[in-house]
């Protein structure tokens, strides 16, 4: 007859063994290439950071590090891609804000529970987006435009990189917080906007400074704010939305881009990549490509990331509801 502790002894010997095994993993690793899918086509700003980061990354770890695009769905196709592969960290996901921080108040059906998922490893950096006008609207000021609004109520219009984008949330929780009744008019992309702007097709629209930087300096686009921390090197004169008397949660930023890994990952492995990709945000080649997108590095720790999620949740679900950008 098999006694109690003979049951002890085979599950003692059982998690040593797993425990040994998620070790010898943890110091073998990495041994082959790893994989950086990102929710983004080829060119863009975050397809841009990500080949930078493959490139610091694959020489700290020894290993080559491949960029594998799978756009579309809001991120979702790369997010659920890897949230179903095997947590061994040589799949990973670099990925801009909405597939983490937006998609989940968003959509009704999401193939991928964020906090279930996914182990949060870093935010390589925020955004600092840009307000801006074109040149001939009669405003120098936050409080001058949304007096403008008020005083034209039903017939602005304001432009946006897509339904349910951060700049289309931003813009219409202005105007539903400032009852200005503006009306939303949705682009694919954030060119397409700009050149709006620039045109005079629409007033105004929020935008990163990485598009819109040759138009303010040509005076072509005036800016008004910086929905961000702090006030960016390259336009030391623009205040931040809280300094121009905007002091809502929801107009502090939500951006940039960051890395997560699947669920299950062993702890050892995620620490190594942590320390790694952070180390990644102070270079010298990171920090450039973050200052041409207008981007403010972080670099911040996994507790810090996961905490940053789970506080924007409420902010983002308010943001949503009243931009009635919910798909069901």
């Amino acid at each position: 007859m098999r006694t109690a502790s003979s049951y002890l002894f085979k599950t003692i010997v059982g998690l040593a063994a797993v425990a040994c095994s998620a070790l010898a993993l943890a110091q073998d690793y990495p041994t082959r290439p790893i994989t950086l899918v990102v929710p983004a086509p080829p060119a863009g700003a975050t397809d841009v950071l990500a080949r930078v980061m493959a490139d610091e990354l694959g020489k700290r770890l020894w290993q080559p590090v491949i960029v594998d695009n799978k756009p579309g769905a809001s991120g979702m196709l790369g997010g659920a891609a890897v949230a179903r592969s095997a947590p061994d960290g040589y799949t990973l996901f670099f990925s801009h804000a909405t597939p983490i921080y937006y998609v989940p108040s968003m959509f009704s059906k999401v193939p991928y529970d964020v906090k279930r998922d996914f182990a949060f490893i870093s935010e390589l950096c925020s955004a600092s987006l840009v307000f801006a006008v074109g040149k001939d609207v009669p405003v120098r000021s936050m409080k001058e435009l949304v007096s403008w609004a008020q005083a034209n109520k039903g017939k602005v219009n304001y432009g946006s990189f897509g339904l349910g984008s951060s700049s289309h949330l931003l813009m219409a929780y202005l105007s539903e917080s400032r009852q200005l009744d503006m009306v939303h008019i949705a682009y694919k992309g954030e060119a397409p906007m700009t050149l709006d702007i620039l045109s005079g097709q629409i007033p105004m629209g929020i935008g990163t400074l990485g598009t819109m930087a040759p138009h303010l300096a040509s005076g072509s686009l005036r800016a008004l704010a910086i929905v961000g921390d702090k006030r960016l090197p390259e336009m030391p004169d623009t205040p931040t939305m809280a300094e121009a008397g905007f002091t809502d949660e929801e107009f502090k930023p939500l951006g940039g881009v960051m890395l997560t890994a699947p669920a299950k990952t062993p702890p050892a492995v995620l620490a190594r990549l942590e320390k790694e990709a952070r180390a990644v945000a102070q270079t010298a080649a990171m920090k450039a490509r973050f200052q041409a997108f207008g981007l403010v590095g972080m670099g911040n720790s996994s507790a810090e990331f996961r905490k940053n999620v789970e506080a924007a949740g409420p902010v983002i679900q308010k943001l949503v509801q009243m931009s009635g950008a919910k798909v069901e």
